[in-house]
């Protein structure tokens, strides 16, 4: 006999427009049909459309009850229906249904849905970023709610998990935070501080508002394999030029092919197998999308909010300079002979310099009027333009990679630099965003909590403190930058010019008694939350050592209206 069925996840909101709204949730079987029960008495009801993950995977490192010998693809499908026919400004409540194809069914509470919210309509958004079940997660969420209540919608500036095509990191880690069961107020994480053990469920955000995404660095996946672990698949990248050279060959000759290749190079698309691809990410979320960019960069209008969201980021590699080590600034010694096993440095997987396919949409899009009306205007992306966090160095550019042979040609070394002067982000994206009137970039990456804010007014915010921080860089904390190098690596402070603010309401104080500007904890925990009505964004943190404590507000500011 079967057990009764379940839901992998509740219910969650996508894509909203002016009268209708995405309804998507997800099974571990394809059963006979799925659909949407809304309205009064849940009388209306439309029928849902499934599809299988395709890419989704566990492994030997995969925290769940089954032990998996080797890499073993997943079997979990995504229900989507559309519910049309709303009211702008109204909430109906909805409740979703899955009928096994034993004919068993199972269906969720009852949550709220509405489309996407006129311009004047006050919301509640939360800010915030690299989750990746951090320990502090559930709680962060958990805090949000009690705090603030339902939000209106979740802007996310990436880096949702830790491996994209490991199915366990979104639905059923067994650790208990989980990307879906922190958001959904489904969790269940112990967290330990000062001998105290605290059980945190998140919080029930995703059923009733839509979430926003951006691609953080850990959504994006490398060489495709099932023989290879999942952890060593993220790491092994390399850039789309690269893969072409290197494997062309072996599409145009199959004979020359080996054993890794087994799964490889089938369709129009081989070369991000060979190369690195975002695909589980696309399958999960239904985005907003461009014509330029599909849902990996894109703009939405939602109440009073332009939001733009770039894919900017690049592949995150040590900083050390270990013989073994695969780094940002170096090719390992045993794989010098072999470049398809080198990494490449941190090269960027989407390019946002002037002139590239992105940078010009963006121009585009700021020159749009659905830009130009709005009254707040955010821009959205994963690295970060100002940051005291190590994640800001090296500088973001494409890295210059110099080969050093001896006198009969063998190579020595594979060295990389990053000219700080051709940073696209500051180069570049900034200069165009703060000319178009950009009130707010929201980003992520060095998780920990700080804000900059430019001469024009431009606020810059990275909000993401949720667990596994690795410091900000002042004073005795130094970034690890490499030695005797060409260039210059900034080892200390905001590698470009603005200086951090003090957070305006109740900053944490370092040893010497002085103001911090920033929160960077592996026990306070920090979000921030933009209320549209009157422009302010407010930073929350909890102490989780102190779990009985309030959550405290510890800074705000105002983002000047364009109306």
């Amino acid at each position: 006999m079967l057990s009764h069925p379940q839901l992998l996840t509740d219910p969650f909101l996508q894509c909203p427009t002016e009268n209708s709204v995405r309804v998507v949730w997800f099974t571990e079987f394809p059963g006979s049909h799925h659909i949407v029960a809304y309205g009064e008495n849940f009388s209306q009801i439309v029928t849902a459309t499934t599809t299988k993950l395709s890419r989704a995977r566990e492994d030997q490192n995969s925290q769940v009850e089954q032990v998996y010998q080797q890499t073993t693809r997943s079997h979990i499908w995504r229900q989507e229906a559309e519910v049309t026919g709303l009211i702008p400004n109204t909430k109906v409540p909805y409740r979703v249904t899955s009928v096994r194809e034993d004919g068993q069914s199972v269906s969720s509470n009852t949550f709220a849905l509405a489309p996407k919210p006129l311009p004047g309509m006050p919301l509640k958004i939360l800010l915030t970023s690299d989750h990746q079940l951090k320990p502090m997660t559930a709680a962060n969420l958990q805090k949000v709610v009690e705090t603030v209540g339902v939000v209106d919608a979740v802007f996310f500036a990436g880096d949702l998990v830790n491996v994209s095509d490991r199915a366990s990191e979104w639905f059923d880690d067994r650790r208990g935070c989980a990307f879906f069961p922190c958001l959904q107020g489904r969790a269940n994480y112990q967290l330990t501080k000062n001998n105290i053990q605290t059980l945190y469920h998140g919080g029930e955000l995703l059923q009733n508002a839509p979430i926003f995404t951006a691609i953080g660095n850990h959504e994006v996946m490398g060489r495709f394999s099932m023989d290879s672990s999942l952890d060593d698949q993220f790491d092994n990248t390399l850039p789309r030029e690269v893969a072409e050279k290197i494997f062309t060959p072996r599409i145009l000759n199959p004979d020359v092919r080996n054993s890794q290749d087994s799964c490889l190079g089938k369709g129009d698309d081989w070369v991000k197998d060979y190369s690195f691809n975002t695909d589980t990410y696309e399958e999960i979320f239904t985005l907003p999308e461009s014509h330029a960019g599909g849902k990996k960069y894109y703009a939405v209008t939602f109440g009073d909010v332009r939001l733009v969201v770039l894919y900017v980021t690049n592949m995150w590699r040590t900083p050390s300079l270990a013989a073994n080590a695969r780094g940002k600034y170096s090719e390992s010694k045993p794989t010098l002979n072999n470049p398809e096993n080198w990494g490449y440095g941190q090269h960027i997987f989407e390019p946002i310099k002037q002139g590239s396919t992105q940078y010009q949409w963006l121009q585009t899009e700021l020159n749009s009027v659905e830009f130009k009306r709005a009254k707040y205007k955010v821009v959205m992306f994963h690295h970060p333009p100002h940051t005291l966090g190590d994640n800001i160095v090296p500088a973001y550019t494409d890295p210059v990679q110099i080969i050093e042979r001896d006198a009969d040609g063998n190579i020595q070394a594979v060295r990389y630099e990053y000219p700080k002067q051709q940073d696209y982000i500051i180069c570049d994206l900034v200069p165009l965003l703060e000319k178009s009137g950009v009130q707010l970039v929201l980003y992520g990456h060095s998780h920990l909590w700080n804000r900059f804010v430019s001469n024009n007014g431009t606020h810059y915010l990275e909000t993401s403190n949720v667990g596994n921080s690795y410091g900000a860089a002042l004073s005795e904390k130094q970034r690890p930058v490499p030695n005797g190098y060409q260039q210059e690596y900034t080892a200390t402070g905001n590698p470009y010019e603005l200086e951090p603010v003090v957070p305006a309401i109740a900053p944490l104080f370092g040893s010497d008694g002085q103001p911090l500007p920033y929160v960077a904890s592996n026990d306070i925990t920090a979000f921030s939350i933009l209320d549209t009505e009157t422009g302010i964004v407010s930073s929350y943190r909890f102490d989780t050592r102190n779990p009985d404590r309030e959550v405290l507000k510890f800074d705000e500011f105002r983002l000047k209206s364009n109306k």
